[in-house]
């Protein structure tokens, strides 16, 4: 098991000016991580080669793995001209991931902010089709490459372990899995535990965060608070202070002789650093003691 930290943890001190993605690499290095996922937000790499193959060289010269890469997609479109142009832009990134040696990447599936009505069941199995293309387009185009492709359980309208499942299994390609996050299955008011119990037998990389989490009829006022599909509130904290049973679940994926990496996602208020280095030796301890 190695712990690693998501650039998307440092966002703030990134957009801040305080950090760039290189920065971030060596913070990581320096604050005990092992490996570091890209989320391109704050930087962009599939346009930017030179920045990309920096980042590459300097991940190898610090003995970071760059283990995975996490981006927007949709493949919920109005025409097959617009679909197409989707796959084929998330087929540019496939080949970022082999410039840069990156064997594991993660994509959305539907567009990640949804109006209610694109939440229900109803939508979700209107769309099942589109997404089942465009996820096996990807893998395979992928597959040359030895790359792994994900769904995460992210965003309302496939973040249900149940959805996650029906989407896994139904793509049916040996090297699409699911990018196993703890703590998002409460964005769609699911007990975590529960969804980790179902999808941790597809996970090929897990990622670690936590959440306070306050009830539909007690809003917490001021802050980063947001609803989720139900109307409760959650906002990030650091991994091991929330309302998560983060040693439980973290005894269940040691328990199931998951061995691959770990990443921590932090999004709360805290000082980013802080935070993320806290929430990384939890991670540690918690593991250590499970």
């Amino acid at each position: 098991m190695k712990v690693g930290l998501s650039t998307y943890s440092l966002l703030d001190a990134i957009k801040a000016g305080e950090m760039d993605v290189l920065d971030v690499v060596d913070w990581i290095a320096e604050n005990g991580g092992e490996h570091m996922e890209i989320v391109p937000y704050g930087f962009t790499l599939v346009d930017n080669l030179e920045l990309a193959d920096q980042v590459r060289d300097r991940a190898k010269e610090k003995g970071i793995e760059l283990s995975n890469y996490s981006m927007p997609a949709n493949f919920v479109q109005d025409s097959e001209e617009e679909f197409n142009a989707e796959v084929a832009r998330l087929k540019e990134h496939v080949d970022l991931l082999n410039r840069m040696g990156i064997k594991h990447m993660r994509h959305d599936v539907t567009a990640f902010t949804v109006p209610p009505e694109k939440r229900t069941i109803e939508y979700f199995e209107n769309s099942l089709p589109q997404i089942i293309e465009g996820s096996r387009q990807i893998a395979d185009y992928a597959a040359q490459f030895d790359i792994t492709t994900t769904i995460e359980n992210h965003g309302m309208a496939v973040q249900h372990s149940d959805r996650v499942q029906r989407v896994v299994q139904a793509v049916d390609r040996p090297n699409f899995k699911t990018t196993l996050d703890v703590g998002n299955f409460m964005c769609v008011d699911e007990d975590p535990i529960v969804g980790v119990k179902k999808n941790l037998p597809y996970a090929s990389l897990i990622h670690f965060k936590d959440f306070y989490l306050r009830p539909y009829d007690e809003n917490p006022g001021g802050g980063k608070w947001f609803e989720t599909s139900n109307g409760n509130f959650l906002k990030g904290t650091i991994v091991g202070h929330g309302d998560i049973e983060i040693r439980k679940i973290v005894k269940l994926i040691k328990d199931s002789g998951y061995d691959g990496n770990i990443t921590l996602e932090f999004e709360g208020m805290e000082e980013c650093r802080e935070a993320s280095k806290i929430g990384m030796e939890n991670l540690k301890h918690f593991w250590e003691k499970a």
